[in-house]
């Protein structure tokens, strides 16, 4: 059998490649290229999170790739452990050759050997062989060099190294790297994974409390490493964490409670968080310790981690009113819930859920009224909150508490959007002067009834006909009410685009049809204006003329009308007061591989040093018998750095010249 294919040779062709440094780089290089996706997608979100990031398809790539939990997924961590087999490797076959080279100084190297480096030089000198191998030893012992003779076929070899301790650094950089791939290895959830997938654990999907969760989806109090997340309200307590697992999460229990004490946040001009930090009390038993973290200020208690990592709500409490859209008479119906509470409506045989999802106490935007010099304006108080049907469908509100003024004009906002991914399209009702919704819901009551509508067009039928224009008789007359009517319906349920409908099927031709829009736009238009002079609050107008501010009320009221078929909620929630309830985010960890990643950098400093900042030399002097005295063969090699080195040695060559001569 050839020597090539045998598997002694095969062997070590293979524990050679694994010790290699290609694979050694590409490993690294690979690991890097993870560590950037790691620290550009944020980790372990929930998956509805990455869903409206990226979309249901980019989102299956990249949690098939495991890159939401990049630190932990397969892949990384067999990269990770191949790291230490291929580390652990090279040091055990390098690490004896390197210490034994540290103590060999190599006093038997051959002349030719030494002639053949670029450093050598030659010189004479009187003295005997013996005392010239004694001048140089002592030369080199004063530059710093240790140094060993060797007398031999009648000629005397001075061998001096210096910076040994070089070969220490590359045995110190390797076992770094295996000390903080063990100690990564320690700290990632592979064991978690592991037992997901023998289906030992199982993650929790539901919001149900903590008493409910089954013992399959929590972990053991004595869990060696872990980390998790939990949300606490102020003055309020947490025995227990969260650990995030695909698309739902883990109970990791807590040998201690955690109770925030107080709560505070700083904001920059623009609205961002300046900084935040929580008061701390913690409980373990009969202990009892108050601490104060922030940002990059963690409390470290026990061989656990507490970190300041977010802050939310923490259930403030929330008094509205709901104004239903829909009905013949203003109707309006308090309520007072908390955030994260879930309310049940009932609107015309039809049960939804009301979910308060977030209350914002500022909402500080770039500002875009001129008139204002401040750049940032607070729109101030918010509230965000879901209307879902039965069959799970659910439209997401975003309504502000205090008007906002535009173009001179105060409006009230509501942000809706279908999905979460969209952007809000918002709704802009016109407030009266007390900044309520009062006089629009009137003038939206008075449309839905038509009744009143019908006895207001009675008494009004000629300002009605005057508007199509023409002498009409009594069934004109009555026939163009009846016109209004219908169109203010259309246009109440449907808004502009159903109007448009409707005179695109009823016309005959282009021209006819335009003509009847015409008509129909001037009808409705007095039709809607002789119902808004039919509110108490425009009964005092002269002659039944608006005046300017009235009339641009009722412009804006008609724009806000034409968009509400699109807001999809029969009811308007108009925030009326709160208790601001703030909540910290805390991220808890235990860490025992963190030891092992701190001592492995411990070693990795030195070793950094000794292996690129510590010099590794070694010089030769060969004195041997000649008439008159003796000749020295002097030479030297670096191994970096040779053209500082060259000077170095012409230098030492110089000074012992001098010396022995």
């Amino acid at each position: 059998m050839p020597a090539t294919s045998s598997p002694r040779f095969a062997a070590r062709r293979f524990f050679r490649f694994i010790s290699s440094m290609d694979l050694a780089i590409a490993l690294l290089m690979a690991l890097a290229l993870a560590s950037v996706i790691g620290t550009v997608l944020k980790q372990n979100e929930p998956y509805q999170n990455y869903i409206v990031k990226f979309g249901p398809f980019w989102h299956g790539v990249f949690e098939r790739m495991g890159l939401y939990d990049v630190y932990s997924s397969p892949w990384f961590l067999f990269i990770l452990a191949f790291l230490i087999v291929s580390t652990s490797v090279c040091l055990c076959r390098n690490a004896p050759r390197i210490l034994a080279a540290m103590r060999q100084y190599q006093e038997d190297m051959e002349e030719w050997r030494l002639i053949s480096l670029p450093n050598h030089s030659h010189c004479q000198t009187a003295l005997p062989p013996d005392e010239a191998a004694d001048a140089v030893a002592a030369c080199f012992r004063r530059l710093g060099f240790r140094t060993r003779s060797k007398r031999q076929a009648g000629k005397i070899t001075v061998a001096a190294m210096k910076g040994a301790g070089n070969r220490l650094g590359y045995l110190f950089t390797h076992l770094a790297v295996v000390i903080i791939c063990l100690g990564g290895l320690m700290d990632s959830n592979a064991p978690l994974k592991l037992r997901h997938l023998r289906g030992e654990l199982k993650a929790e999907t539901r919001s149900i409390p903590i008493s409910e969760i089954p013992e399959q989806s929590k972990l053991p109090v004595d869990n060696p490493s872990f980390r998790a997340n939990v949300l606490i309200p102020e003055g309020r307590a947490a025995g227990a964490a969260f650990v995030n697992l695909k698309d739902g999460y883990l109970v990791q229990p807590l040998p201690f409670a955690i109770r925030l004490k107080d709560f505070r946040v700083e904001h920059y001009a623009n609205g961002q968080p300046k900084s935040f930090e929580s008061d701390l009390i913690i409980r373990a038993g009969a202990e009892t310790l108050e601490h104060t973290i922030a940002v990059n200020h963690p409390l470290r208690y026990r061989d656990y981690a507490i970190y300041q990592a977010s802050f939310g709500d923490g259930g403030s409490k929330l008094r509205f009113k709901l104004h239903d859209l829909t009905a013949p008479a203003p109707q309006s119906n308090e309520q007072a819930a908390t955030v994260d509470q879930t309310l049940t409506l009932r609107h015309d045989g039809e049960t939804r859920q009301l979910e308060l999802v977030e209350f914002r106490k500022h909402n500080i935007f770039e500002n875009d009224d001129p008139a204002l010099r401040k750049k940032f304006r607070d729109y101030g108080p918010s509230v965000t909150f879901k209307l879902r049907h039965p069959d799970g469908r659910a439209r997401e509100y975003l309504n502000y508490m205090h008007p906002i003024t535009l173009e001179g004009r105060e409006f009230l906002l509501s942000g809706m959007r279908s999905a979460p991914g969209e952007e809000f399209e918002y709704l802009h009702l016109p407030a009266d002067d007390d900044g309520a919704p009062a006089r629009f819901l009137r003038f939206l009551a008075l449309l839905n009834d038509e009744q009143t509508l019908r006895r207001i067009y009675a008494d009004n039928q000629e300002a009605l006909v005057s508007a199509e224009a023409g002498d009409r008789t009594p069934p004109q007359q009555e026939a163009i009410s009846a016109v209004a009517l219908r169109l203010i319906r259309l246009f109440r349920d449907g808004g502009f685009p159903t109007l448009r409908e409707t005179m695109a099927v009823s016309g005959p031709d282009a021209a006819t049809a335009q003509t009847l829009s015409n008509a129909s736009m001037k009808i409705l238009w007095f039709g809607l204006q002789q119902a808004f002079l039919a509110l108490p609050e425009n009964q005092g107008d002269v002659g039944g003329e608006l005046s300017e501010q009235a009339l641009r009320f009722l412009q804006d009221s008609i724009v806000a009308l034409a968009a509400l078929s699109e807001y999809g909620s029969p009811y308007y929630l108009q925030l009326t007061d709160f208790e601001h309830v703030e909540a910290t985010g805390l991220q808890i960890t235990r860490s025992p591989g963190l030891k092992w990643v701190y001592g492995g950098f411990a070693m990795l400093v030195p070793g950094v040093f000794l292996l690129f900042y510590t010099p590794r030399l070694r010089l030769w002097a060969v004195a041997k018998p000649r008439e008159g005295g003796s000749e020295l063969l002097m030479a030297g090699v670096r191994v970096r750095h040779a053209r500082d080195f060259h000077r170095y040695f012409a230098q030492v060559s110089d000074t012992i010249r001098r010396l022995l001569t």
